[in-house]
Formats: C-alpha cells, structure tokens, sequence
C-alpha cells in the first residue's frame, strides 16, 4: 500500500501536480509519513509551489526521524538558500557532500548558492566537478548556464543554452532558460521563442506564460522605437543621449542640441505611456 502511494505521488508530481501529490502523501499511516522516500517526494512538491519554510519544515522533520540523508539535507539548503539564509544553507549542503561527495544534484546545488552568493570562482570549481560526473545530465547545463550569468557572461550563458536545447529539444527548462539568456542580451524573438516553447511544454508554470506573454508585447511594432532601452538598459541609453545632448551643445550647436533633448523628451513620453497601454490591450486579448 505504502508503495503503490509513493509511485502515484511521484507520477503526480512528474507531471507538476504538487498538490495532488501532497494529498496522496497526506494518506500515509504516520510512521511511514516522516520516512526518508515519503519525506524526499514530499519536499519536492513543497517546493514545486514554492513553500520553502514549509520545505524547511519537512525535511527538518525527516532529518530527526531518519537521521543523515543526502537528498533531504539538499532539499533542506535549497530552501535555506530561498528564505535568505545562505551560511545555513551552506552548512546543510557541505553536510550532505560529506555524506555523497559525487552525488551531482548536491554539487549543482551548492554551486547555485555559490553563484547567487558571488562565489563566482567557487560556483564555476563545483559544476566543473558535477560535469566530469554526469555532462549531459540537465540538471549540470541548467547550472552551467546560472553560472556564467553569475559571472557576467550572458554571451557564454546564451551560447550553452542553445547546446541545452538540442541536447534536450522537450526540455521546458532548457527552452526558458534560452528565454532568459536572450532578453537578457537584448534578442527578444529568439527570447519570446523560448518561453513560447516552455509554456507549452509545461502549462502549469504560469511565469513562463507570463513570461512569453512580456515578450510578445516587446516584439510589437510599437515597441520597435524602444529596443534600444531593453537591449542596452534605461541608464546606459539615458547615458548616450545625455552626452549627445550636452555634447552638441560644447561644439558649439545649441540648436541641434535643443532638437536632440526635445527628440529625447518625447522618447521618453513614448516610453512612458505606449507600454502600459500595450500591455494592458494585449492582456485583454491574450489566448
């Protein structure tokens, strides 16, 4: 009986129906609730709904009740890492690599923290080490690419999340993440692209729906006056105009310089008012 609820639970949640999965946990007898392979499918719903103190909570239960185990002391960092508390994540992470010092989930993880901590060096040490383990596992290009995004390579995060792609075509992860990698530098049908894809794939993640959705505004032809600003950022194009404006005015053309700075105003009225009403138009007739 035992058996047959964690396989449901765990079909459940291969297809992200975490709650359906905590459900189907909540029907085991107590002594197997708090049991390490009850404990593991249980976090991983938890965090699939992004409950990380609840995570916490969890895996801190199923550490007391079952003693050491790799996968709940990942889990238990994960979610230290999200509520804030990286040293504490640190400790539980560098806890269970003592107990698995190959297991790649843990090493991946680890790096993750490194990178958002800005142990960039330290971050890139551990997926390296992960990637002589398991190089085509998703789980390592996935972190590859957080990785070099942490170190400000959004050419290198871009480049290895096209390989992620056509090593794993259905993967909605490698598709979201080429999303990410291409509006970051500022491509935004090939970052459309990607997030169309992943919300496809996997319907149920609505940031991804959202995400595609932000992006096809972005690629309407009003938007066209305004990339620019996304591919550089609004201070570095504020930055050019600015030493345009006060530039033509040094060499001596106060009328040219007073064309450009009102050229500029009404850019940035532009940039003020066609967005919101875009956005609330085309969210109107989203399907």
């Amino acid at each position: 009986m035992t058996e047959a609820t964690l396989s449901r639970a765990e079909a459940l949640l291969l297809t992200n129906r975490a709650q359906d999965a905590l459900a189907e946990l909540a029907t085991l007898p107590p002594s197997e609730a708090v049991g390490v392979p009850a404990t593991r499918l249980r976090c991983a719903a938890l965090a699939q709904l992004d409950r990380w103190e609840a995570v916490i909570s969890a895996a801190t239960a199923g550490l007391a009740a079952s003693g050491p185990d790799p996968d709940l002391l990942r889990h238990l960092g994960r979610a230290e890492h999200r509520c804030g508390r990286s040293q504490v994540a640190e400790r539980a992470l560098l806890d269970g690599l003592a107990l698995a010092p190959q297991d790649v989930e843990l090493l991946c993880t680890y790096a993750d923290v490194c990178a958002a901590n800005g142990q960039a060096d330290k971050a890139a040490k551990l997926v390296e080490r992960a990637a002589a383990l398991a190089p085509e596992a998703p789980i390592v290009y996935a972190t590859r690419i957080q990785v070099a995004y942490a170190s400000g390579d959004d050419k290198g995060a871009q480049r290895m999340s096209r390989e992620f792609v056509a090593a794993y075509p259905e993967h909605p992860a490698a598709h979201a993440l080429l999303g990410g990698t291409s509006a970051i530098r500022g491509q935004v049908d090939t970052a459309y692209e990607g997030y169309r894809q992943a919300a496809a794939a996997m319907p149920t993640e609505q940031s991804f729906a959202e995400s595609a959705l932000e992006l096809r505004i972005a690629r309407h032809p009003l938007m066209l006056p305004l990339r620019p600003a996304l591919r550089f950022g609004v201070l570095k194009t504020w930055a050019v105009a600015a030493a345009l404006i006060f530039g033509l005015r040094a060499l001596g053309q106060p009328v040219l310089s007073a064309i450009v700075g009102l050229l500029w105003l009404l850019y940035c009225v532009y940039s003020w008012v066609v967005p919101p009403l875009l956005r609330r138009w085309m969210r109107r007739n989203w399907r």
